[in-house]
């Protein structure tokens, strides 16, 4: 079977939909598969495919091309050199001799140490270029690390398409080619824009006011539905990388005998009676992508962890480091959890979120079970937390 479908006159997707795939880069969960989108541009004159799937999908890509009868292909636009982009490269290659690949210089540097691309074949495009195919021009439009150094847009003027890359995607494998159901497109999104673009929030805000000036109908990323109302995607991610919080505590946790459950068991109810919203994660049963997007833009996170061999407890210990690697604008955060006979939680939780510019409220942390000295101190967080909150 083959899957192609018609964006505009001349322009289709013609890429896979992956339905069964659950983990990518060997850590992100795809709890909602994704797809690998690839498009072709058909000009009066020349043809452009722009990104070239996966490996695992290499088949259905050069199938969609075969059923469509597509001879030649002039050029390959690689937007970016991660594999789920590049994967087919050396098969189209070798179907389409003539076909030539553009990209950034990073972008081909990495696909020929990758061994997808060799140097003969690549062809640089540089920031601003544009090429024609007839009728129809691509210009291209570098694009640095959203989410790689490599990445590049490509804007196909006459109908008013912005190839996007990664950049407002989604891992979502959908029937729909237009993003139809928004609210469930929202949620992949923000999940999507929480486990990969996150830590890239300036260079998001100077991408956004850069395309902002072009007049766009449809925004085409290379995983997820279309957008072809683009505000609805623009709009979402002004928000998510603005240094606008929420009235949100983010508490993950990890309790071993019960000490820790019963502190978080009361700070939550605690902050919700002041009117705090709370989102928590037991990390031993939890999803990672769930917990980077409630980081978006939470104004606090509070992290709950036992002692353990005289430290943090490893599980708790990986949501910092998660945290500090998503750079999330969180403003403030604190730490609770439980003791026996000592130990050194506190310095190992706040040294690994160097990256973070936090406020760091004292923390609670109680010897054994939980006591009435230490219910105190939750509500004195739960106060301070609601006070600084309705600052924001």
């Amino acid at each position: 079977m083959t899957l192609t479908r018609e964006i505009k006159p001349g322009v289709k997707w013609v890429g896979a939909i992956d339905w069964d795939r659950r983990l990518f880069d060997a850590l992100i969960p795809l709890p909602d598969g994704t797809s690998y989108n690839s498009y072709l541009i058909q000009g009066s004159e020349k043809t452009a495919l722009i990104d070239a799937v996966d490996e695992s999908m290499a088949d259905v890509l050069l199938g969609n091309l075969s059923a469509l009868g597509i001879k030649k292909i002039d050029y390959i636009i690689a937007q970016h050199a991660e594999q789920d982009h590049s994967g087919s490269l050396k098969r189209l290659l070798e179907v389409y001799p003539d076909a030539k690949v553009l990209g950034s210089a990073k972008c081909l540097d990495l696909l020929m140490h990758f061994d997808l691309v060799s140097k003969e074949r690549g062809q640089e495009v540089k920031d601003g270029e544009k090429i024609t195919l007839g009728d129809k021009s691509l210009q291209f439009i570098h694009a640095p690390w959203v989410h790689w150094p490599d990445t590049i847009f490509t804007y196909l003027a006459e109908d008013q398409i912005l190839f996007t890359c990664d950049f407002l995607g989604s891992h979502l494998a959908s029937s729909d080619l237009y993003a139809s159901d928004e609210a469930v497109v929202y949620r992949a999104a923000k999940r999507y824009y929480a486990e990969i673009m996150m830590p890239f929030r300036q260079n998001i805000n100077k991408h956004l006011a850069r395309i902002g000036d072009l007049t766009i109908a449809v925004i085409a990323p290379s995983h997820g539905p279309l957008y072809g109302r683009p505000k609805f995607i623009l709009d979402a991610y002004r928000d998510w990388a603005s240094d606008r919080v929420k009235n949100q505590v983010v508490l993950p946790y990890v309790s071993m005998h019960g000490s820790t459950r019963i502190m978080v068991d009361y700070l939550v109810d605690a902050l919700i009676s002041r009117g705090v919203g709370v989102l928590r994660f037991d990390l031993t049963d939890y999803d990672v992508g769930e917990l980077a997007g409630s980081l978006v833009d939470a104004a606090t996170v509070v992290i709950g962890t036992p002692t353990i061999l005289a430290g943090a407890h490893p599980l708790a210990f990986y949501a910092a480091i998660l945290a500090n690697a998503l750079r999330p604008k969180t403003r403030y955060a604190s730490i609770i959890g439980s003791f026996g006979w000592g130990g050194k939680m506190l310095e190992q939780i706040t040294v690994a979120l160097p990256n973070l510019k936090l406020q760091f409220f004292d923390p609670v942390v109680a010897k054994g079970r939980p006591k009435e000295a230490d219910f105190q101190a939750l509500d004195r967080l739960a106060d301070e937390i609601a006070a600084k909150h309705k600052e924001l």
